[in-house]
């Protein structure tokens, strides 16, 4: 297991690896892999981009993406994806993931990572395990158009 800097020329198989680990339950995601890259490169494409690959064998089983953000405290990193291969859950792979994000964070001096996630998947066990914090008083909203 190998954890390093996301390139653009990982896309590809970055959003190859997405397909997999969201097009399935309990997401169901329906994204073609023209729309999964496209996704991907979105954020790849910000300015303080932030994201890591972690390999097996050389091989891409989960990613990371974020983008460092300024605040009025200090900056800070916002994590917009991660997700690993089905095959590779359960190993420790998304913890270690995000421990080298939380390294990277310190060590660039920023105050704090944060994230989003669906409260009802399983996702929110993980990072409320991994002592992510619950922040009742945020609230998404969204409107359908």
């Amino acid at each position: 297991m190998n954890i390093r800097p996301l390139t653009k020329s990982d896309i590809e198989k970055c959003a190859e690896v997405y397909l997999e680990a969201y097009n399935r339950a309990p997401w169901n995601y329906k994204f073609t892999k023209e729309k999964a890259q496209q996704y991907l490169n979105e954020y790849a494409d910000r300015n303080r981009f932030v994201g890591f690959v972690l390999t097996e064998n050389d091989v891409i089983v989960g990613a990371t993406l974020g983008h460092a953000k300024t605040w009025w405290t200090n900056d800070l990193v916002y994590i917009d994806e991660l997700f690993m291969s089905p095959d590779s859950r359960g190993k420790g792979y998304g913890k270690k993931l995000l421990e080298h994000a939380e390294q990277f964070a310190a060590e660039q001096g920023y105050e704090v990572i944060t994230l989003m996630t669906n409260k009802y998947m399983p996702a929110f066990e993980f990072y409320q395990h991994l002592d992510y914090i619950y922040a009742e008083h945020f609230v998404q909203l969204f409107k359908p158009l």
